[in-house]
Formats: structure tokens, C-alpha cells, sequence
């Protein structure tokens, strides 16, 4: 080790390769283009509001907008889109020593005596530059009153006065801050740009990464610049010189991906014991529980979108052996089962986050969800109840077939089509009343509901009911009778809706008897004293009592 590595300290790589132009922005197309059109055309705005995610450039482009706004290299007599870094201006900003370009922090700046002193300066003209800038980092983090006090100067704020803020909570910024600014959203950067930038970086500082290795950082910095660097400082600090997949994923506590399908299979082929084993293995090598989950959610997403979208097969940011792996898991896994692993996992990961022993909760989740993963979709148990082949265990308690999961319902007038007798199938009703103790018995509610209180009988034959119907009473309700009958009965029904009044309905019916019942007990003598020894009382209900021995 030579003199001078020992006295000179270490630069991050994310502020060594800090960008200092518009050009070396990462991700960003959208704004550098605009930016620097604004600036060759002499259409400044005088307030910016950059927005987006921690680590995407925002405080470095409110840098190098400081920087095109003051440059006096080329020969620029105003503001250039390239700026040049080497004269006194340039290096001054990026040295932060630069009199007439103020970088606050809100954070620790939150009052209004803050802002005030800025105001009171700006009516100054700067010192050395062309414009005064003032950066504010975080300004959501200014109080009601400091943004109050800014809102006259950021509205007319002098020629010589432009003020960048940055910003990862946009709406937390009052809009009447905002209606003054131009705004610009810095979006997450994609894998493949950061893959790109990572892999550069990597070869100016001689290290080796494998394709593995940058794809794992890139996907681990989520769409952020700043992360992904630091994350690949780390990795280089691991790694020394040549840095692969496996070292990667042992830094970020991800368990082997290749293992990772493999625990999915086991999970969706119900083999709880092998899974259970490869979660202790994983655990063994270092890899966090909860991570883990993760990654099962994750793959669980994207298996999902691959079956939607078969192209994603083809990315190529996903290894090869992803990809192909991938494509036949999607091929083979329906959609009901992909969103029953996501609800599952989804809940299971906040149960994980929670527990005292992470390690079992994840174990109990893996439990549930090799329990769970051959369970049958509510339109295959419907078949099932439909063809007699359910389960004898299960099919007692198994619901029946809802309304709307059958086919189309047809006009109010219908026939069910003629089904095939079963061993199972129910007697056919030889009356109405039995029309409804049979629906009551197959626990269709809200049928049973409507067929008591908005139903009127008209006329009544094996195999043929004509009804009246109450307001209260969907039309389809003869249909969907019909269909249902015809199901269970093995037998064509015919139900059709009538414009007759028809009968009082079963309920208006029972309540006609009660009230009979009632006045008949009213007319007995024992009954009459009893009144007339609790004055104010009513017969509220009769009821048939066997005699007793």
C-alpha cells in the first residue's frame, strides 16, 4: 500500500459516481430533454419541485440545474445545457462552497424564522453568479406557517432568484406551493438500466460481477440509484475483485433461486414435508424467513403476469433458466390457485413481521399453504355437487350451486332442461308448500326469503307453477326456480311469472292463522281472567301443547 492510499479516504461509489451533467443521469429521459430545452430556449421557470423516490437523482439535478444556470465555461455568456465542471463557478457548486447557491435542509430548517431570513436575502443580488439558487431538500418538512411566509416570494420572486425544491412526499406540499413550481416526478429507474449503469461502474473499478450478481443488486435497489450503489459498495466490499450470484444473495439473506422454485413446487404438489426441509436448509444457509416469503410473493406476482402475459418469457433481464422455468409453472397453475398463494403468503408475511420466532410463524405459513394448494376452485366444487362426485365427508355441508353461477338466466317464463336422475336426487314437490320446504332444506336463503313474503301462488301441477310476483321480487326469480328445481329433481320444471293476484303469500298466510288462533283463545274463559287480572297485557302468540300423561 502506497502513501497515498493510505492518507486519501474512501469515496462512496454513489459520490464518486455522482452524476454532474444531464447526460449522466440515470433513467431520467423525460425531464433531461425538457430541462434542456427550457434552458436553450431561454423558457426558465423560476421555482422547480422535484419529486420521487429516495436515491433517484432529485438533489443531484437541482445541482446540475444550479450548475447550467451559472457556467462560464465555453464562453457561455447565460445559461448552458452542458455544463462544463471546470470553471469556478462549476467546481464551487460541486464542492458546496459556492456563496450564491444555498442548499438548506427543511428537516432541520422547519420554522418560519428560517424562511424568513431566506426571503430577507433574496431581494440581494448574487455575489459572483448570474442567479441566486436556493435548493430546499425535503421541504414537506417545512411547517403551515414557513410555507405561508414563502408564498409571496416563490409567487414574484426577483429575476435573479430560482428555487429548486426536492421532495419524496409531494403531497404532503401544500398546492398552493405547488401551483407556483414547475414539477418534474423522477421515476424508479428499470432493472435493465440499472444492470447497465451497475455493470459500467463495476468495470471502471476493475471488479468482476456475473450477470446473476447485477441483476440481484438491481432488483434489490428498487428502482433507486443511490441504494443500488451502496449495495454494490458492499458486494464489493465482500467480494474483493470478482464478486458472483451466490456471494450476493448470501449479503442480502436471499435464499438460492433455483431453490426457491423448487419450495413452490413442493408447496403447490402439497409435499409439506419437503417443503418444510428446504425452509430449514435455506435457513441454515443464512437466508432470513421473512425474505423468503417475500420472494415467494414475488414469484407469485410474476407467475402471475406470465400467465397473463406469456411475452414477459422472453425479458432479458430474467436469467434463462427463470424464464424457462417459469413458463412452465405458469402453464400449469390455474388462476384461482396463483391468487389463493398470493392471499395466503400476503397474510402470512405480516404474521411473520409480528411473531417472536419468525422461523415458525414462516413454517405455519408454508403449513397452510401445502394444505391448501389442491383445494378445489368454488367452480370445481359447483361441478362436483352438480355430477354426484363430491366427497361423501364433504358433501352434506358443501353449499349448493348459487344463482349466479350457473348459466345465463333465461325470460321470466322458463323450462330446465331436462337433467339426469341421480342416486341423490330430491322427490319431486307434489304442492308449493313443498316447493319451499325443499328450497328452505337446500339453504337457498334469499330464495326462500322471496318465495314466503313476495310470491303468490296462481296455479300449481307437477311439474308447472304459475306465480305472482311482489315489486319487491326480481324478475328472474321463475328462472332461476325453475333451473333449481330442475337440478335437484332430475326432472323438466316449468315456472312462469303471472299477472293474476293469485294467493296471499306463505307468510300473510301464517300471520291470517295466527291471528285466527289468537281470537279463538281471546273467547276462552281462563284466557278472558287472565286479561282482565293483568290489565294492559294481549295475546301476543298461540302454540299447541301436547297433553302430558
Amino acid at each position: 500500500m502506497n502513501e497515498t492510499s493510505r492518507t486519501t479516504p474512501y469515496r462512496v461509489l454513489a459520490r464518486t459516481y455522482r452524476p454532474s451533467t444531464f447526460a449522466e443521469l440515470v433513467g431520467q429521459d423525460a425531464m433531461v430533454r425538457t430541462l434542456e430545452n427550457a434552458i436553450r430556449s431561454g423558457r426558465l421557470a423560476h421555482a422547480f419541485m422535484l419529486t420521487g423516490v429516495r436515491g433517484v437523482g432529485k438533489t443531484t439535478t437541482a445541482r446540475i440545474i444550479a450548475r447550467a444556470l451559472n457556467c462560464t465555461g465555453h464562453d457561455a455568456d447565460g445559461p448552458t445545457a452542458q455544463p462544463c465542471g471546470t470553471c469556478e463557478a462549476c467546481q464551487a457548486i460541486a464542492e458546496d462552497r459556492h456563496v450564491d447557491v444555498l442548499e438548506i435542509d427543511a428537516a432541520s430548517h422547519t420554522g418560519v424564522a428560517n424562511i424568513r431570513e431566506l426571503t430577507d436575502g433574496v431581494r440581494y443580488a448574487p455575489a459572483s453568479a448570474r442567479y441566486k439558487v436556493y435548493i430546499i431538500d425535503e421541504v414537506h418538512m417545512l411547517s403551515s406557517a414557513a410555507f405561508n411566509a414563502l408564498l409571496k416570494t416563490l409567487e414574484e420572486p426577483p429575476p435573479h432568484v430560482v428555487f429548486i425544491f426536492a421532495t419524496t412526499e409531494v403531497r404532503k406540499v401544500p398546492v398552493t406551493v405547488l401551483s407556483r413550481c414547475q414539477c418534474f416526478d423522477l421515476r424508479r429507474v428499470e432493472i435493465a438500466e440499472l444492470v447497465a449503469h451497475f455493470g459500467a461502474i463495476a468495470s471502471q473499478e476493475n471488479v468482476t460481477l456475473d450477470e446473476g450478481a447485477l441483476g440481484l443488486v438491481a432488483r434489490a435497489a428498487e428502482g433507486s440509484v443511490r441504494d443500488g450503489l451502496s449495495l454494490l459498495d458492499q458486494a464489493m466490499a465482500l467480494g474483493g475483485d470478482s464478486v458472483d450470484e451466490a456471494l450476493v444473495r448470501e449479503m442480502l439473506g436471499l435464499g438460492d433461486r433455483s431453490g426457491l422454485f423448487d419450495l413452490y413446487d413442493q408447496l403447490l404438489a402439497g409435499d409439506v414435508a419437503a417443503a418444510l426441509g428446504t425452509l430449514q436448509e435455506a435457513y441454515r444457509g443464512g437466508a432470513d424467513p421473512l425474505a423468503l416469503l417475500q420472494d415467494l410473493l414475488e414469484l407469485t406476482h410474476w407467475l402471475t403476469r406470465l400467465k397473463l402475459v406469456p411475452a414477459l418469457a422472453e425479458d432479458a433481464t430474467t436469467p434463462e433458466a427463470e424464464r424457462r422455468r417459469g413458463a412452465e409453472m405458469a402453464a400449469k397453475l390455474s388462476m384461482p390457485a396463483l391468487a389463493r398463494c398470493w392471499q395466503l403468503l400476503l397474510k402470512g408475511l405480516g404474521e411473520v413481521r409480528l411473531a417472536p420466532a419468525p422461523l415458525a410463524a414462516a413454517e405455519m405459513v408454508l403449513v397452510r399453504l401445502g394444505y391448501l394448494a389442491d383445494m378445489p376452485s368454488p367452480a370445481e366444487l359447483v361441478q362436483q355437487l352438480r355430477s354426484g362426485d363430491a366427497p361423501p365427508a364433504a358433501a352434506p355441508t358443501a353449499p349448493p350451486a348459487a344463482p349466479s353461477a350457473g348459466p345465463p338466466a333465461p325470460p321470466p317464463t322458463a323450462t330446465a332442461p331436462t337433467a339426469t336422475p341421480t342416486s341423490n336426487a330430491a322427490p319431486a314437490p307434489g304442492n308449493f308448500d313443498e316447493v319451499v320446504a325443499l328450497v328452505d332444506a337446500k339453504r337457498e336463503g334469499i330464495l326462500s326469503s322471496h318465495l314466503h313474503n313476495g310470491v303468490h301462488l296462481v296455479a300449481f301441477a307437477p311439474g308447472r307453477i304459475e306465480i305472482g310476483l311482489d315489486d319487491t321480487v326480481p324478475s328472474t326469480l321463475p328462472a332461476d326456480l325453475a333451473r333449481l328445481l330442475g337440478d335437484w329433481t332430475g326432472e323438466p320444471w316449468q315456472v312462469t311469472a303471472s299477472s293474476d293476484q293469485g294467493a296471499p303469500t306463505l307468510d300473510q298466510q301464517q300471520e291470517t292463522q295466527a291471528e285466527q288462533r289468537r281470537a279463538e283463545a281471546a273467547d276462552d274463559a281462563v284466557v278472558q281472567s287472565v286479561l282482565e287480572a293483568f290489565p294492559g297485557s294481549r295475546i301476543r302468540d298461540v302454540r299447541e301443547v301436547e297433553d302430558t300423561p
